[in-house]
């Protein structure tokens, strides 16, 4: 019997298929008495629904996170989930959705093998990055794809020193620094130049944006290890960008900590569906 007993839902605003989507999920999981709360996005979408809750409060009580959207939605909900080890159940609404893995067409038969127990869920490493200025830390975060010290479209080149394990490594003059896990290296990361890496090799992606230097390339390192970054000279127009969701403006002297988070992202996969045939189906490998 399933110890799922409550499924959150959450939405991707805006999507107007949403209005048709989930009036039929709550009955079908209503049907099968799974409690069934849902976000203040998806209750921005529905005609007449009860008030949606934050993601924060819905990942309180859920069993369960089902994320109807794309990529992006999926980054948010991952920051709830993950401290509270409850897996997410991600079905694609979007364009690309390297993460979003299921179809809409898959969303029934997923659920269904979920609550027999038959799906698994792939762990995934997140990073902690703490934003520390003068000693002091003053932003603290989980991201499942990145961090990226980054400047802004008009500003000028930027220095970004990097140090592994305290170890100097080099300074990259560029458009910005991307620190990516192997689930983000076919983000930002792979935009950037970055090598696609396996979810299940344990590293740590550095890759520069639009280097000054040709020879300055990615490099990959063990997850186990400590990189800080930090803006050399000048940090007008400069920020710290965490999964591509928050922005933070950098100030000269800042120092930004980047290690494995302790907790991991339950990522519920399909069962039929290879790391590889996902590759293949998004980046369209072998298509004329």
């Amino acid at each position: 019997m399933s110890s799922i007993k409550t499924i959150g839902i959450v939405s991707r605003p805006r999507r107007v298929d949403i209005a048709a989507i989930v009036p039929p999920l709550l009955k079908w999981l209503s049907e099968r008495n799974i409690r069934a709360p849902y976000d203040e996005e998806t209750a921005s979408s529905l005609p007449d629904s009860v008030p949606g809750k934050t993601r924060a409060e819905l990942a309180a009580e859920s069993d369960l996170l089902l994320v109807l959207g794309g990529d992006g939605t999926l980054l948010s909900a991952a920051r709830e989930a993950a401290p509270r080890g409850i897996p997410i159940l991600p079905v694609n609404l979007g364009s690309l959705g390297f993460l979003t893995s299921f179809t809409l067409q898959e969303l029934y038969p997923a659920l269904e093998e979920t609550l027999a127990g038959h799906l698994a869920a792939s762990e995934r490493v997140m990073l902690h990055s703490a934003l520390i200025r003068d000693g002091k830390t003053v932003d603290d975060q989980r991201v499942l794809n990145e961090v990226v010290i980054n400047k802004s479209a008009l500003a000028r080149m930027i220095e970004v020193r990097l140090t592994i394990n305290a170890d100097f490594v080099c300074r990259y003059r560029a458009d910005g620094l991307i620190v990516a896990t192997p689930t983000g290296s076919t983000a930002y990361s792979l935009s950037a130049g970055g090598p696609i890496v396996h979810p299940n090799v344990e590293s740590l992606i550095i890759t520069p944006i639009c280097p000054h230097t040709l020879s300055d390339r990615p490099i990959v390192v063990d997850d186990k290890c400590c990189v800080e970054l930090s803006v050399a000279g000048p940090a007008e127009s400069v920020y710290l960008t965490l999964d591509g969701q928050k922005g933070i403006p950098m100030q000269s002297g800042d120092k930004v900590r980047i290690v494995r988070a302790e907790e991991r992202l339950k990522l519920i996969q399909p069962k039929r569906k290879s790391y590889y045939e996902i590759l293949r189906s998004k980046l369209k490998w072998g298509e004329a």
